[in-house]
C-alpha cells in the first residue's frame, strides 16, 4: 500500500498503560507509523485517534479510531524515541456526516499535489 507522509497529532492506547500523544509520520490504508518515547512489543493491540484536517479530505475535519496490532518496531533513536509501525484491523469515524470513508480520505490526499 501508498504510504502519505502526514504529520498529524494522534493519541495511541494501550489497555495496559494508557493513553499517549504523538504524531503520526506516514498513513496508509492498511496501517499507520508513529514514534512513543516508550517501549512496546510487536503483536500489542492498541487503538489510535486522529483527525484528518480539511485540506486533506476535502471537507470537514474528520476524525477515526483504528483498533491495530503493532507489527514492527525500530530501535530507539538517539532521542530514545522507538518507532511503531501498526496495521489497521478495523476503524471507525468518532465524529463523521457518515459519507467519508479512510479509503476515499487518502486516496484524495494521493490526488493532491505535494
Amino acid at each position: 500500500m501508498r504510504r502519505f507522509d502526514m504529520r498529524l497529532p494522534a493519541i495511541i492506547r494501550l489497555d495496559t498503560a494508557g493513553e499517549f500523544q504523538t504524531e503520526t509520520q506516514n498513513v496508509s490504508a492498511k496501517g499507520v507509523f508513529f514514534y512513543l518515547d516508550r517501549p512496546i512489543s510487536a503483536g500489542t493491540k492498541l487503538e489510535v485517534t486522529l483527525t484528518f484536517p480539511p485540506h486533506v479530505t476535502l471537507t470537514d475535519a474528520v476524525r477515526v479510531r483504528f483498533k491495530a496490532s503493532v507489527i514492527r518496531v525500530e530501535s530507539p533513536l538517539p532521542s530514545a524515541r522507538i518507532g511503531v509501525a501498526a496495521l489497521i484491523e478495523d476503524y471507525e469515524f468518532v465524529r463523521s456526516n457518515g459519507t467519508t470513508d479512510f479509503q476515499s480520505v487518502l486516496q484524495r490526499e494521493s490526488q493532491s499535489p505535494n
